[in-house]
């Protein structure tokens, strides 16, 4: 086989790939529009301004986590800790906006503590060679005792917070969170489909071995997956801070996880690794919002909206495994 050819079978698989991922992407759009049409038709108040900037807020910091951690699914792996990351990021972001003349300090001591956590998993995963799941158990339970103890297992209130306006304030009528996560979309996109690194971390999900015999540093890929989903986390925490202007180790981030891997595996990134697309994320966030709206304003309870969570996350999977076998 000539490297003319190699080269055109290259660009035939890319051109395939972009193509099941697109597809993959629009089969989800409409799911999330029915969405909105029938929870609209059964309250009659979704689709009021108000009620959808409240629905884009609360997609905002699932958005930023589930970011993180598409580039981690992507490699084949899972990050559970991001719930607890948040929980440690908030609480020091909030006692870091304490500090007299230096409240602005903790924004960078959230993202810090963030970004410390992923690299520490990175190096469970990728040095020691713990499989991700343990790696990650095992920090979702460190971090979060973590946080209640530097909170003094209590909650930490600043009501003069100097960062607050991220959470509560807008920019020329949209709110910051949602500019914020959305700055995390497009930078993410840029990484995972304009660089080479983002080339390496599909290759990575796709076959480890074949990117490792390729010359692809494998060890510092996988740092740096788990190192932005830490760092994405530790802004998410730096977010849930501002609009709370207050963090609590215990309640905090509980449960966030499942919320990030749903929007990722509803977005078409396959479980597996190697195939998925940051807007497919978007979208799946968007709908993990919109469900719990929706079923808050059809009178749905909330241990009713944990079932529907759970068969949807059941659902996507499922969908992943059916388009992985057809495939």
């Amino acid at each position: 086989m000539t490297n003319t050819t190699k080269i055109i079978d290259a660009q035939a698989l890319l051109r395939a790939d972009r193509l099941r991922t697109a597809i993959q992407i629009a089969g989800m759009l409409p799911v999330l529009i029915l969405l909105c049409i029938g929870f609209e038709l059964l309250s009659g108040r979704f689709a009021t301004f108000v009620n959808l900037s409240i629905v884009m807020q609360q997609a905002a910091i699932n958005t930023t986590l589930a970011a993180g951690m598409t580039f981690v699914i992507l490699t084949g792996g899972i990050d559970l800790s991001v719930g607890s990351i948040v929980a440690a990021s908030a609480m020091v972001s909030v006692m870091g906006s304490l500090i007299p003349g230096w409240g602005y300090v903790g924004i960078a001591a959230g993202l810090g503590v963030g970004l410390l956590c992923g690299v520490v998993n990175g190096l469970l995963v990728a040095v020691v060679r713990l499989p991700p799941f343990i790696a990650t158990l095992g920090s979702l339970t460190a971090v979060r005792g973590f946080a209640r103890l530097i909170g003094n297992d209590t909650t930490v209130f600043n009501t003069t917070m100097p960062f607050a306006f991220l959470g509560n304030g807008s920019l020329f009528g949209v709110p910051w969170l949602v500019i914020i996560a959305f700055a995390g979309i497009l930078v993410s996109w840029l990484i995972l489909r304009r660089t080479v690194l983002g080339t390496y971390i599909y290759a990575i999900g796709g076959n480890e071995d074949a990117a490792r015999l390729a010359g692809i540093r494998v060890t510092a890929v996988l740092v740096f997956v788990y190192a932005i989903s830490g760092l994405f986390a530790g802004l998410g925490g730096v977010m849930s801070a501002a609009r709370l202007y207050a963090a609590n180790g215990l309640q905090l981030g509980q449960a966030y996880e499942l919320d990030a891997i749903a929007a990722v595996i509803l977005g078409g990134t396959s479980f597996v690794g190697g195939i998925g697309s940051i807007w497919g994320t978007l979208i799946g966030a968007l709908i993990i919002a919109v469900l719990s709206n929706g079923l808050i304003l059809v009178g749905v309870s909330d241990i009713w909206q944990y079932i529907v969570k759970g068969l949807v996350i059941i659902a996507a999977v499922a969908l992943d495994s059916y388009h992985r076998s057809r495939g």
